[in-house]
């Protein structure tokens, strides 16, 4: 799969103990890459970075991405090929308890990590990860594009905005002769091993696993939830496209990219806690609203994927009913007592889902 071009590759991953960062880990390890991975510390308590035992399958760097010098050794000492940038404060509301190192972690965090690669030669590609957050949410009923405005009114979907622009500066200024970057901009991700607090997923899990009622906040809250290994297929896809360029497609450098499922697919938070609950054995769902803060969060954010479907021919894989039914799998799993082995349910998930994108004719798969 990505015309094996991962394979003995060296890859830098920013973020790598954190959700996203440990399933990209993970998939990156099973194509055959020398991962190193750079974080402050592992974000939650389980963890699903721990629940693998990653730490002994890679190079696991810690220090924090606010370093500028740190960053910057670390790069040169592992001289990576690609470079993927995870590293974040990701959460809305801990965005409002603590703006400063929101905006410190993820905007200043991703000016050290472009400034990094500037003194790292060996880089040849690198995907900057955002958020569908980077977008000014007017609650609009249509799809954001890449090219609609940026901002938030919330900390967090502010600093995800000051990152774009960031990014897109160095990639403008700097980085004509490479290496090729991209920014990409995901929808509400799901899947097994996030214990983040205020998600929904995690919430679930957590109350579920001492038999519980779930509490929830906002049910009525639309989002376009995604299996965690939809949008990492299209980080890995660009990355390739970067790595190797064709010369059949456009021109990738310094675009902006959404990975999100298709428009159609949309579901409320209440759809998700009673699709989970349906595919968790002997519990009956009951959900407990919260009192309201003052903390503003959307009610309702797309996005609009055509160009990563007209530049890359990438495209979201899976159903709705799927993408609940392989998260509550991998929570069953590690509730059931089974977590010495959730390296091997990781990986396993990942060559289900490749096999089911293989069925479905994805060209990423070949």
């Amino acid at each position: 799969m990505f015309a094996n071009v991962f394979n003995g590759k060296r890859v830098f991953i920013t973020g790598h103990t954190g959700f996203k960062g440990s399933w990209l880990a993970a998939w990156l390890l099973h194509l055959g890459a020398q991962v190193a991975g750079y974080a402050c510390d592992i974000p939650t308590n389980p963890s699903h970075f721990e629940a693998m035992g990653l730490c002994a399958h890679i190079k696991d760097i810690r220090a924090d991405i606010r370093d500028r010098d740190r960053l910057k050794q670390a790069m040169q000492e592992w001289k990576p090929d690609i470079l993927f940038h995870l590293a974040a404060q990701a959460l809305v509301r801990t965005s409002y308890e603590d703006p400063i190192t929101t905006f410190e972690s993820n905007m200043l965090g991703t000016l050290n990590v472009l400034e990094s690669m500037r003194h790292c030669p060996s880089i040849q590609a690198a995907v900057i990860i955002t958020s569908d957050k980077c977008y000014r949410n007017d609650e609009q009923v249509w799809g954001y594009r890449e090219n609609d405005a940026l901002g938030g009114h919330d900390p967090y979907s502010a600093s995800k905005g000051c990152a774009e622009i960031i990014a897109h500066s160095y990639f403008s200024s700097f980085f004509h002769n490479g290496p090729r970057c991209v920014t990409v901009r995901a929808g509400n991700v799901i899947g097994g091993g996030d214990w983040a607090k205020d998600r929904i997923v995690p919430d679930c899990a957590r109350a579920w696993a001492k038999g519980e009622p779930v509490t929830i906040r906002n049910p009525h809250a639309t989002r376009p939830w995604q299996l965690v290994l939809e949008p990492l297929s299209g980080y890995l896809l660009v990355a390739q496209k970067l790595l190797v360029p064709d010369p059949n497609t456009p021109q990738l450098h310094g675009e902006a990219y959404n990975f999100g499922p298709d428009a159609s697919v949309h579901a409320t938070v209440g759809d998700v806690v009673q699709g989970l609950a349906y595919h968790w054995p002997g519990f009956q769902s009951t959900m407990l609203p919260t009192e309201q803060t003052q903390a503003k969060e959307c009610t309702l954010l797309k996005l609009c994927c055509d160009k990563a479907l007209a530049h890359l021919n990438w495209k979201a894989t899976l159903t709705f009913e799927e993408t609940v039914r392989e998260t509550a799998f991998w929570y069953h799993t590690y509730y059931r007592g089974n977590q010495k082995s959730m390296l091997d349910c990781t990986l396993g998930q990942i060559k289900s889902y490749v096999n089911t994108a293989e069925l479905r004719n994805q060209p990423w798969t070949k």
